[in-house]
């Protein structure tokens, strides 16, 4: 059901990107609560303490999950948009460089973390933000994701990390 309402659009950002656009999923009042269950039945919530978005998109389905499962929602945001202590790791993506930022006390010591986003591609984002949890002492329990481009061996880049994802391409 999914995947009906994930549109492609070509040449975005750049010529030669075909991206997978999560708007109509996001529209629909009937597949946005099916994947956030679809979600929720990936990983088993006894296996994690806190569910961790990535801005921005992972925020569309890592605070709904995070409420889906009882768990604490916590954001991973780009630079300068955190108001406490946060330390920062940066990244290379398909198309230039990032960098994202986690609060210093986002997670406590050995707390189990479940990381969100829409879209594994080459693992960039991804691998930054386990290693943003692991420095502030954190346990990534596992990653998920809606979409998976296969193709570009984003898991292979989060080497024993536990990857879940719903739609694979």
């Amino acid at each position: 059901m999914i995947e009906r309402f994930i549109r492609d659009v070509p040449d975005f950002p750049k010529p030669g990107i075909l991206f997978k656009d999560i708007t109509p999923l996001l529209q629909s009042a009937e597949a946005f609560p099916e994947c956030i269950d679809q979600l929720a039945a990936l990983i088993p919530a006894s296996s994690y303490d806190v569910v961790c978005g990535i801005e921005s998109r992972g925020f569309l389905f890592g605070a709904p999950l995070a409420l889906r499962t009882g768990k604490g929602f916590v954001p991973i945001r780009k630079p300068g948009k955190l108001p406490y202590k946060s330390v920062s790791q940066s990244y290379d993506l398909e198309y230039g460089k990032d960098r994202i930022e986690i609060h210093v006390d986002a997670v406590s010591h050995g707390q189990r973390v479940l990381l969100v986003d829409d879209v594994l591609a080459t693992g960039g984002t991804m691998d930054a933000a386990v290693k943003l949890v692991r420095q502030v002492g954190g346990r990534v329990a596992a990653t998920c994701f809606v979409i998976e481009l296969l193709f570009l061996n984003g898991r292979k880049r989060l080497g024993d990390v536990p990857v879940h994802s719903l739609v694979k391409y």
